[in-house]
């Protein structure tokens, strides 16, 4: 499919889905939404990817919602805001892909913050510059961000950028957690790359057990319940052939090939 805002390519099992709104600072449209969602459906359905990375076109990452577009539904005569059906839920989206890793590449503003934090992992540019940029715009945070924030950053911290809207720098954002880690903007893709090419040699059907697990998991208060859940997977996986061929390679002293020809 051709799209008109997004790029997409691939480097052997990694799938590349890249923002491509660099005059609007990679702003989210309508647009935009559908193909990523269409896009990140591509990806899922191939079998010969096996991870994400979703990044920008520089200078940025994305520097949050499309305000023109909301400024012309403002301007409507009778139109309302809306909010994007469920097929465009970024956070139903990531949470069950295969495996996302997030290249942030320069700004990540508002809503360009908030589509980062259902994704598997994130590396930063050291040009990256990061805003819960919401209640400075009269609003209030969303995706579930007010959840996963927290989790991520930790309680004081999340309210701390919520409640101000303050900006940090990309090294702020790894000592807090925001991001996996920090480096240097020549190596943005390939650690990233790395990174996702990593997460894709693992079985598939294990990499969707553990996201769904983990998923599922974070409101669960019962840890009896948990480990039921766990230990059923495992059973099973210890049934298939990728169990076999992990035995078998650890006896052989080599690294387990998951994706071989059968």
């Amino acid at each position: 499919m051709a799209y008109q805002q997004i790029l997409t390519e691939t480097h052997g099992r990694v799938g590349v889905i890249k923002l491509n709104r660099p005059d609007r600072r990679n702003a989210v449209s309508d647009e935009m939404r559908w193909e990523v969602r269409d896009a990140v459906d591509a990806f899922n359905a191939d079998p010969d990817i096996g991870a994400m990375v979703f990044t920008g076109v520089d200078p940025a990452f994305c520097g949050g919602a499309d305000v023109g577009g909301w400024k012309r539904n403002l301007d409507a005569e009778g139109s309302e805001t809306r909010s994007p059906p469920p097929s465009l839920n970024w956070v139903e989206m990531f949470s069950t892909s295969k495996p996302v890793v997030c290249a942030i590449n320069g700004a990540s503003i508002g809503m360009g913050l908030t589509i980062t934090l259902a994704c598997d992992a994130r590396i930063a540019s050291d040009r990256a510059r990061f805003s819960m940029r919401f209640i400075r715009m009269g609003m209030v945070p969303e995706l579930a961000s007010t959840k996963l924030l927290p989790l991520i950053v930790g309680f004081n911290r999340a309210l701390e950028l919520m409640l101000t809207g303050k900006t940090i720098d990309a090294q702020e954002a790894e000592r807090i957690g925001l991001v996996n880690r920090t480096v240097p903007h020549e190596r943005l893709m390939d650690e990233a790359l790395a990174l996702a090419a990593e997460m894709a040699a693992n079985p598939a059907d294990l990499l969707q057990a553990i996201k769904r697990f983990t998923w599922q998991h974070i409101g669960e208060s019962d840890i009896a319940k948990i480990m039921v859940t766990e230990s059923t997977e495992l059973r099973a996986a210890m049934t298939r052939p990728a169990f076999r061929e992990a035995v078998n390679a650890f006896l052989e002293k080599r690294q387990p090939d998951f994706h071989k020809a059968n």
